[in-house]
């Protein structure tokens, strides 16, 4: 699919990125902490992840299953934000593109008033 020149700095497609980059990063940069929390928890406080919690369980093997929970729970979290949100906005944007509207982030009308 080819791209249209100026479709990137239109405003339906700043506020996609927006709205896409609001949610992404935030909770990219919360869950990377989470994690390297984890990994210098288990590197460094030994005790602490040995602590038996009831049997055999101890505290690292929770903190480990707790990752893949919050892997499965963010995934699932995106994928709600981006039904709602991100892709109207880009069915939007996709549905201007094939009908025209936008070339080099101006309308028809704006195209036409130019002539």
């Amino acid at each position: 699919m080819s791209q249209v020149p100026g479709e990137r700095g239109s405003c339906s497609f700043r506020q996609l990125k927006a709205t896409q980059r609001g949610f992404v990063f935030p909770l990219g940069i919360a869950f990377l902490l989470w994690y390297f929390a984890s990994v210098l928890l288990a590197d460094y406080a030994h005790e602490f992840m040995s602590t038996r919690v009831f049997g055999f369980i101890t505290i690292g093997l929770l903190l480990g299953l707790a990752q893949f929970i919050t892997t499965f729970a963010i995934t699932t979290w995106y994928v709600s934000h981006a039904n709602r949100k991100v892709d109207p906005l880009a069915d939007e944007i996709r549905s201007d593109l094939a009908a025209g509207a936008h070339t080099d982030g101006q309308t028809q009308d704006e195209r036409g008033a130019q002539r």
